[in-house]
């Protein structure tokens, strides 16, 4: 039986314009709970400052547009990736992590925001949609624990209300007079339904 049983099993989410590298999202994780004191257990962020995520970041980057296939071993981490558009959506965990749960998340993520942003999954699409992704991959992951992989469910958390809702909160009164009436209307309905009882 493993000594070390955890939820955290997602070091990185990052996504990565592949024409200029730029960073589009990247959010790394440490374990929640982590030893105290120690700086070199296994959830531990081994980059932490931007200089060495985007030193991590530039080489991943140029090995991943010279590989075909989606699954990578990149300084000692499992990388999992898909190229959407012009972007690199990526997903990284520790060497020891299963592949397939990691592709999951990747998958996700990918059907994610093709349903949010209706398949344009593009860098100006990406930033345009910035709250929208930043939402979805919070509903994803949460501190490096995967807690949704069902794209349908992530989708209808994050998106946006359905304009018919927001139409009819438009014919509300919040005057001072319309507050009033509110409350009238609440005490009669009140008054009614306690001679009822």
């Amino acid at each position: 039986m493993p000594s070390n049983m955890s939820l955290f099993s997602v070091n990185a989410i990052l996504i990565i314009s592949t024409d200029d590298r730029a960073r589009i999202l990247t959010k790394y994780y440490s374990a929640p709970h982590a030893p105290v004191g120690s700086t070199n257990h296994p959830g531990a962020n081994p980059y932490p400052t931007v200089k060495e995520q985007k030193a991590f970041e530039k080489g991943l980057v140029e090995k991943t547009n010279k590989q075909t296939s989606d699954v990578i071993l990149y300084d000692g981490r499992v990388v999992v990736f898909k190229m959407e558009g012009d972007v690199m959506l990526y997903v990284v965990g520790g060497g020891d992590e299963n592949e397939i749960m990691l592709f999951g998340v990747v998958l996700a993520l990918r059907d994610t925001l093709a349903i949010l942003l209706k398949n344009s999954t593009d860098k100006r699409t990406l930033i345009e949609n910035y709250d929208l992704v930043s939402l979805a991959v919070d509903e994803i992951i949460d501190d490096g624990i995967i807690l949704e992989t069902d794209p349908v469910v992530i989708s209808s958390r994050v998106s946006k209300p359905p304009t018919q809702d927001i139409t009819s909160v438009k014919n509300i009164d919040l005057s001072e007079q319309g507050l009033l009436n509110a409350w009238e209307f609440g005490k009669l309905k009140l008054a009614e339904r306690m001679r009822q009882l």
